[in-house]
C-alpha cells in the first residue's frame, strides 16, 4: 500500500506461483472499509510474521479473545485478505494470507473509495509510528549488531517526477525479492522480521517558480 504495505501492482516482480499471492490492488470502498479496523490490521501483521495461525494462536499474539479474533478473521476472509490453510493435526484450522502485499492507489475514480483509503491510511500511519516508538523504547535490548544495522534517516532530494517514479520502481523491485519470505518455509536461517517504513512526498507545489514561491503553509 502507499501508506501501510509497500508495493505497486504495476511494479511487482514476476511471480512463479499463484498471481493472487503477489500484489492485490484495493480500490473497492467496501473492501477498504472492511480493513479499516485496528484489530484486523494487527491480525494481518501477526499472520505475516508468524502465520499460518489458528484463531486461538493469533489471539495470544494480539491480546484478544479467540472468539473475537475468530469473528474478525472470518471478516478478513470474506473480503479476500486471508483464507484457510492446510488443516493440521486434530481440529487445527489455521488461517493464512492470500496476497503477499496490498496496494492502495491514492487517487481513484471512486470518490467513496478515496475517502475510505484516506481513513485506512491514517490508521496504518498511526500503527507504524507505534512500531517505531516501540523500537526506540526497546532497541537497547537487542544484540549490538542489530542495533548497528537499524537506522532512522531523513533525506531531502531534488528530483523530477520521472526520477521519483523510477526510484519507486527500483525500490519496489528490490523489496519484491523479499516477499516470498512471507512463507515461513522460504526464510533462510537467521531471518528476523525487519520493518522498513518509507514516506516520499513533495514539500512544495510543483508549479512553484523562484525562491519562496509555492512554499507549503
Amino acid at each position: 500500500m502507499r501508506d501501510p504495505i509497500p508495493g505497486e501492482a504495476e511494479a511487482a516482480p514476476a511471480d512463479t506461483g499463484d498471481p493472487r499471492r503477489t500484489y492485490r490492488r484495493l480500490e473497492d470502498a467496501r473492501t477498504l472499509r472492511a480493513l479499516a479496523h485496528p484489530l484486523r490490521i494487527a491480525l494481518l501483521e501477526a499472520l505475516a510474521v508468524d502465520g499460518p495461525l489458528t484463531a486461538t494462536e493469533v489471539s495470544e499474539l494480539v491480546g484478544e479473545s479467540p472468539t473475537t479474533c475468530s469473528f474478525h478473521l472470518r471478516q478478513l476472509a470474506r473480503y479476500g485478505f486471508i483464507e484457510e490453510g492446510e488443516r493440521g493435526p486434530g481440529r487445527r484450522r489455521p488461517w493464512r494470507l492470500v496476497a503477499r502485499a496490498n496496494t492502495i492507489p491514492r487517487v481513484g475514480e471512486d470518490a467513496e473509495a478515496t475517502v475510505e483509503a484516506e481513513v485506512l491510511g491514517g490508521i496504518f500511519r498511526r500503527r507504524l509510528m507505534e512500531h517505531l516508538e516501540r523500537w526506540e523504547a526497546t532497541g537497547s535490548t537487542y544484540p549490538e549488531e542489530w542495533q548497528a544495522a537499524a537506522e532512522t534517516n531523513q533525506f531531502l532530494i531534488f528530483a523530477t517526477l520521472p526520477e521519483v517514479e523510477e526510484f519507486k520502481r527500483r525500490l519496489h523491485a528490490m523489496l519484491g525479492e523479499f516477499l516470498p519470505r512471507l512463507d515461513p518455509a522460504k526464510r533462510p536461517r537467521g531471518t528476523v522480521p525487519v520493518e522498513l517504513i518509507t514516506f516520499m512526498f513533495p514539500v512544495r507545489l510543483p508549479e512553484a517558480e523562484g525562491p519562496g514561491k509555492g512554499r507549503r503553509k
